[in-house]
C-alpha cells in the first residue's frame, strides 16, 4: 500500500500541468492582444478574445454590456477603420490561488490621448480556446484632490439613473 501511496504521489509530481495556467505571461499576452486589435480596428480579433458570457463595463454608468452589446456599438467605429488606443503604463494580474489556476484577475493604469490616465480592471478565464476575457471594466482615474469637483460635473450632466 505504501509503495502503491508513494507511486500515486510521483505520478501526480510529474503529471503535466498546462504551461499557459502557472505563469501570468499568457493572461498578459491576450489583454495586449486585445489592445492591439482595438488599436488595429480589429473587430473580429477583438470580440475572439472574451467569453461568450463576458461583459465589458465602460465608464458611462450605462455601460454594462454583453460581448454582442458592445459589438453592435463598437463594429460601426471599427468598420470604419477607426479603433481607440489604451497604452500600458503599469499592469498587475494575479492566477487566483484555486486549485485549477484558471481564474486570472488584472488591474492597469492606461494612456490615451483623449482622455489621459484612465484605468482597466478584469477577470480571464481559462477555456479550452485557451485564455479568455470574461469581463473588461474601463474606468476613468480621478486624483483624490479634484474627485469633489468631478463629482459635482458628473452630477450635473446626468439625465438618466444608471
Amino acid at each position: 500500500m505504501k509503495t502503491l501511496l508513494a507511486l500515486a504521489a510521483v505520478t501526480a509530481m510529474l503529471a503535466p500541468v498546462p504551461a499557459l495556467a502557472q505563469s501570468a505571461e499568457a493572461p498578459a499576452a491576450v489583454i495586449d492582444a486585445l489592445h492591439q486589435a482595438a488599436r488595429e480596428a480589429d473587430g473580429a480579433t477583438y470580440f475572439s478574445l472574451f467569453t461568450p458570457e463576458a461583459r465589458f463595463i465602460g465608464t458611462d454608468a450605462t455601460e454594462r454590456w454583453t460581448v454582442e452589446e458592445f459589438r453592435a456599438y463598437a463594429d460601426p467605429y471599427f468598420s470604419r477603420g477607426q479603433g481607440w488606443d489604451y497604452r500600458v503604463v503599469r499592469r498587475d494580474i494575479s492566477i487566483l490561488p484555486i486549485e485549477c489556476r484558471c481564474v486570472a484577475v488584472f488591474d492597469e493604469v492606461l494612456d490615451n490621448a483623449a482622455y489621459g490616465t484612465t484605468r482597466g480592471s478584469g477577470v480571464l478565464r481559462l477555456t479550452d480556446d485557451g485564455w479568455k476575457i470574461d469581463q473588461y471594466v474601463l474606468s476613468f482615474a480621478v486624483p483624490n484632490d479634484v474627485a469633489r469637483d468631478v463629482v459635482g460635473v458628473i452630477r450635473a450632466g446626468e439625465t438618466t439613473e444608471p
